[in-house]
């Protein structure tokens, strides 16, 4: 049931709490889909470890830091990071709307946008580096043998 507002308040607060809301919820929806991608990326990254493993017999030498499994960490944080940090900034602006005193605050857009152009930067080693394909047994392999990291190991 819905809750009449007190009739001492401002025309446009009801639409001000909607929007934060509606924020908000914007907010959950990127950190769900952050926390999700960096599951899915550490995970496939896994998979193409040990799929290599299986083709080659070999476990493939991987970089110490920029690595599928760190790069899925660090999205998973970031999207958990978000959640709190949204929330957090979801109450500040509900007090500041019922105070009538609502100041926009940039400092956790330049933030956030901060943390995911270190994301991005941190996946493009992984997306440019190449790896040999596995020759069959008895012939080395040819310089046209090699594949993008994305089809083999790329997320090791």
């Amino acid at each position: 049931m819905a809750r009449r507002l007190p009739r001492g308040n401002r025309p446009g607060r009801l639409q001000e709490h909607q929007a934060n809301e509606r924020t908000y919820l914007a907010w959950l929806r990127t950190s769900i889909a952050l926390v999700s991608l960096g599951f899915a990326i550490a995970r496939f990254g896994l998979f193409l470890r040990e799929l290599q493993y299986s083709l080659t017999r070999q476990f493939p030498a991987g970089h110490p830091w920029l690595n599928s499994e760190n790069l899925g960490v660090a999205l998973t944080a970031a999207g958990i990071t978000l959640i709190l940090v949204a929330t957090w900034r979801y109450n500040q602006v509900y007090w500041q709307i019922e105070r009538s005193q609502y100041r926009p605050n940039r400092w956790v857009i330049w933030s956030l946008t901060a943390v995911v152009v270190l994301l991005g930067l941190m996946s493009i080693p992984l997306t440019l580096r190449q790896h040999p394909v596995p020759a069959p047994a008895g012939r080395p392999p040819q310089a046209s043998q090699r594949m993008p990291i994305f089809f083999l190991g790329a997320f090791r």
